[in-house]
């Protein structure tokens, strides 16, 4: 057990720490020396702060660098000759692990001398593995390179990139000044708690389930008599509950390195069209499951299979076998729930590591009655019958599926600007399924599975009656008053500028703000003004949150509007940019990405020159690129804001 949790938390911490950095990067050249031998060189860029390990560091350290090549190739194709030569390094102590080591800071070069064997190979592959720290956080990375051998002298992944594309990706560098001034803020971990509790919330709402709850007595009854003494009995259901959280955790890890390879990626998923379409007509078939009119399972033969060897290999693999069972035969009322969980956390802006983290909060939500139950084995006294009343909980659930299938579609509308949800339509659409949840509470609508109602229990009717009042809370949404702000759901309509109603512009509260660097650029010189960079989304709830709840505030609204010129730089509009303007862009691993949307290129720019793909963003410059203050991200304190953006207008005035 020890063990495993180890792993455990080395996998997330090392997750954590990796899914947005990327402090190495990476060119590589090669050079011929004569017509069987050639230096292949590697050249790392390291950032500031950052340290990469040389290849020769002692046994019971730490990862060393590390070349390697296809054992196919070597001594067949070609040979190496002695050991990767290092540039200059740094040798002192490291404060990571407590020990005297070998590292290069800023820069480093290797170069590996080969010969080759086969004169008709065209190509050399090879993969470099190192790790890289500051003084808080390590990455373990790996990455594969092709050394082309039709190049006589030098050669890099530069020469597949034509002469227009290099002069446009020249134009995303903002060349920012003025990082050494100010402490920038770490953004990324701020909703990681609110994911794993709403994780919590679902796993627990999961619980109330027809498939889960009655599993609940039967399985603490089976390890708490099944073991030959109580202890025993106890450590079964706490192995089980924590296999329960590693299968659900598990789960969310394939994303992680999807997020490793490009961390735009996640994005790029969550703001796809077609993606978002997807996830609406899943929850719409998720939603009419939940209603009772069919059932999502997996097939049975697999839960046959796991029962089966957790019976046949028993002790603590069989312990194991059971709680995937668990997870497989409960899939038609706990899919729909992951499905959501899944779907918005790759919509929202932490990415992969807000998906573990939900995952956790989920399994662990499953896994704490079976250990809680086992240890006092009297509440299970306490525990409702069984009856009609589960049947109820998975209705309920299915109108709140349906009303989330709506947000997706709303994305996909934003995003391709389809006009077909403006907000007093989607609104429309929330106030139409709550009369129908409320309907149904008060036992005016039925659905298949639904036992005959008797008498109205004091939950329904208490939850008819909240129903009811958030409908009420929904109305001043469909006018065109300072009312349909409905602050308490910012992030969750589509923003006040997308309306059926005319609108002054299409900036969020109506400020003035431009969509494009070069012209907001300009604006800022022509009238001697800061400008605040707003790196958003069509389909980012933060960022609407921050615009409904905290930039309405008087006088950060003020603010904004009077003393800011605002550059508001959407990375998921997919509209196509001209002919013209769509190019390739050489990444620092080597990789070639095509820009060919306004959003490909603004996140690109802001990757590039703020190492952050999180929305919201929030970047203070003046004309030159100078930072103005530290950047920002999601704030919702609206105080902490206004004293941002203050600082940054009195450093501007200032200069």
């Amino acid at each position: 057990m020890k063990q495993l949790l180890s792993v455990f938390i080395v996998l997330v911490a090392t997750f954590s720490a990796y899914a947005q950095l990327e402090p190495v990067k990476w060119t590589t050249e090669l050079e011929k020396l004569s017509d069987t031998e050639y230096n292949l060189i590697y050249k790392a860029s390291i950032d500031d702060h950052w340290h990469l390990y040389s290849q020769f560091l002692p046994e019971d350290s730490t990862i060393p660098t590390e070349f390697i090549y296809q054992e196919s190739d070597l001594g067949t194709n070609f040979k190496l000759i002695g050991e990767a030569k290092e540039s200059k390094s740094i040798t002192a102590f490291d404060k990571v692990f407590q020990m005297e080591l070998t590292f290069f800071d800023h820069s480093a070069t290797f170069t590996q001398k080969i010969e080759l064997i086969n004169p008709e190979i065209k190509t050399i592959d090879s993969e470099v593995a190192f790790q890289a720290c500051d003084d808080e956080r390590c990455i373990f990375e790996s990455q594969t390179f092709t050394f082309n051998l039709d190049y006589s002298i030098t050669s890099s992944v530069t020469a597949n990139i034509d002469e227009r594309s290099k002069q446009l990706s020249k134009k995303l560098n903002l060349n920012v000044k003025g990082w050494d001034k100010y402490e920038q803020e770490e953004v990324k971990e701020k909703t990681n708690f609110g994911i794993f509790a709403l994780g919590f919330v679902g796993g627990l709402i999961a619980l109330l389930t027809p498939c889960v709850f009655p599993m609940i007595p039967l399985t603490v009854s089976f390890f708490t008599k099944g073991a030959t003494n109580s202890q025993k009995g106890l450590a079964n259901s706490i192995i089980y509950g924590f296999f329960i959280l590693i299968i659900y955790v598990l789960l969310s890890l394939p994303f992680h390195f999807l997020d490793s390879l490009d961390p735009e990626i996640l994005n790029t998923i969550s703001t796809n069209v077609w993606l978002n379409i997807l996830f609406f007509i899943i929850l719409v078939f998720f939603a009419f499951s939940f209603f009772g009119y069919y059932e999502i399972t997996l097939p049975a033969s697999w839960g046959n299979k796991m029962d089966a060897a957790s019976s046949r290999v028993g002790g603590i693999i069989g312990i194991f076998f059971m709680a995937l069972t668990l997870a497989i035969v409960s899939f038609s009322c706990t899919g729909p729930i992951l499905g959501s969980l899944l779907a918005g956390s790759l919509t929202s802006d932490g990415g992969a590591m807000q998906l573990t983290m939900g995952m956790s909060g989920f399994g662990l939500a499953l896994a704490l009655p079976f250990t809680l139950f086992a240890m006092f084995p009297k509440w299970l006294n306490s525990l409702p019958k069984s009856g009609g009343w589960l049947n109820s909980v998975k209705v309920v659930l299915g109108f709140l599926e349906l009303a989330m299938a709506f947000k997706f579609l709303s994305n996909a509308d934003l995003v391709k600007h389809w006009g077909l949800l403006k907000r007093e339509v989607f609104i429309g659409i929330w106030i139409v399924i709550g009369i129908g949840l409320a309907l149904y509470l008060f036992g005016k609508i039925k659905f298949p599975h639904d036992s005959p109602i008797k008498k109205l229990s004091f939950s329904r009717i208490s939850l008819g009656v909240l129903t009811i009042a958030f409908v009420v809370y929904l109305v001043p949404g469909l006018t065109n008053s300072k009312s349909a702000n409905l602050t308490a759901l910012s992030g969750f309509p589509p923003p006040m500028f997308y309306s059926l109603y005319d609108k002054q512009n299409e900036c969020p509260l109506g400020l003035n703000c431009y969509k494009d660097l070069d012209e907001g650029l300009a604006a800022a010189k022509a009238q001697n003004k800061p400008i605040m960079l707003d790196f958003t989304g069509w389909a980012c709830v933060n960022c609407r949150k921050m615009e409904e709840q905290v930039w309405s505030k008087p006088r950060i609204y003020e603010m904004l509007n009077d003393e800011y010129i605002i550059i508001s730089l959407y990375v998921d509009d997919r509209k196509k940019l001209a002919e013209e303007e769509q190019f390739q862009f050489l990444k620092s691993n080597g990789t070639v990405k095509n820009i060919r949307t306004v959003g490909d290129k603004w996140a690109t720019l802001q990757t590039l020159n703020f190492q952050n793909n999180s929305q919201p963003y929030y970047v203070l410059l003046d004309h030159d690129m100078n930072l103005l203050n530290h950047t920002t991200a999601y704030t919702p304190q609206s105080g902490t804001y206004f004293n941002w953006l203050e600082a940054g207008l009195l450093n501007f005035k200032k200069e």
